[in-house]
C-alpha cells in the first residue's frame, strides 16, 4: 500500500456550509482532502441549497490541494466504515478528520415546519436531526479515525461546535448537541479539539440574511484556515481537549479571512 506524500484529511459533512469551507481551507494548505456527505451532485440534495461533495472536491483542487469526493450518509455506520476503509487503502495515512456533519437547519429553507419557539413547540424530529446527524456522526467518525491514527501515532480530530456548548442557545436540542474523548487520547499522539466559529456566512445563513447582522461574520473558509494552522503546528498536542475559537486562532497564527462574496 502506497502512502500519500501529501497530508490527508477527511471532512465529514463537506457538501456545503462550514464543512465545505474547512475542506477548501485544508486544500489551500496543499492537503489531499476527502469530502464526504449525502449530496453527490449540486441540486441533488435533500435541502434546496447549493453544494455537493463533488463541487467541494473540485474547489479543494482549485485551491491547491487534491479533492476526492465520496457520497456517504453519516447516519449509516456501515457506510462510514466503508469510507474509512477505502480512504486508508488508497492513501495509507489519515492526518486530519473534521466532524462537520449536521442536521436540523432544513426547516429554515422550507423543509419541515419552521418554529422559533421553545422546545415543546419544536417538532420531535429536531432531536434526531441534530443528534443522529450531529453528535452521533461525530462520535462514529472519531472512533474510526482514532483507531487508524493511534496506529500511526499522530493525527488531529476537530469537532465543529458552537458557544452553545458553554451557554444556553435555543432550542434545547441544539444546546445539548454541542455540550470527551481527549482524556483517553492523551499520550497517543492524537489531538482532539472543539472549534467554535463565529457567525458563518453559510448558504443557509445567506438565504436568511435578513435575520442576521453579518458585519462581523466569517466565511466558511475561515474555519478551514484555522484547522490548517492547527495541523501545521508541531506543538498542537498541547491543545488536546481544548475548546478553540477561530478568531482567536487567527490572531495567534496570523491567518486572515476571505472577503464577503461578490
Amino acid at each position: 500500500m502506497a502512502v500519500s506524500e501529501r497530508p490527508v484529511a477527511l471532512v465529514c459533512g463537506g457538501s456545503r456550509g462550514v464543512g465545505r469551507g474547512c475542506a477548501v481551507g485544508l486544500g489551500e494548505a496543499g492537503m489531499t482532502v476527502w469530502v464526504s456527505g449525502r449530496t453527490e451532485e449540486d441540486g441533488g440534495g435533500q435541502v434546496p441549497l447549493a453544494g455537493s461533495v463533488t463541487s467541494t472536491a473540485a474547489a479543494v483542487s482549485s485551491a491547491g490541494g487534491r479533492g476526492v469526493a465520496r457520497r456517504c450518509d453519516h447516519a449509516d455506520d456501515a457506510a462510514v466504515e466503508r469510507l474509512f476503509t477505502e480512504l486508508l487503502a488508497e492513501e495509507g495515512r489519515l492526518d486530519v478528520v473534521v466532524n462537520a456533519v449536521w442536521g436540523g437547519y432544513e426547516r429554515f429553507v422550507g423543509v419541515g415546519p419552521l418554529s422559533f419557539g421553545p422546545f415543546w413547540e419544536q417538532p420531535l424530529s429536531l432531536w434526531d436531526s441534530m443528534h443522529v446527524h450531529g453528535v452521533r456522526s461525530a462520535y462514529v467518525a472519531s472512533s474510526l479515525a482514532a483507531g487508524a491514527m493511534v496506529e500511526q501515532g499522530s493525527g488531529l480530530i476537530v469537532c465543529i461546535s458552537s458557544p452553545a456548548g458553554q451557554r444556553f442557545v435555543p432550542p434545547v436540542a441544539y444546546g445539548v448537541a454541542h455540550a470527551d474523548m481527549a482524556v483517553e487520547l492523551a499520550g497517543t499522539g492524537i489531538t482532539i479539539v472543539a472549534l467554535y466559529p463565529g457567525l458563518v456566512r453559510t448558504e443557509n445563513v445567506l438565504a436568511n440574511a435578513a435575520h442576521f447582522d453579518l458585519a462581523n461574520s466569517e466565511s466558511p473558509q475561515f474555519s478551514g484556515r484555522a484547522i490548517a494552522a492547527l495541523a501545521a503546528d508541531p506543538a498542537v498536542s498541547r491543545r488536546n481537549g481544548s475548546v478553540l475559537v477561530a478568531a482567536e486562532l487567527a490572531a495567534e497564527y496570523g491567518f486572515t479571512d476571505v472577503g464577503f462574496p461578490g
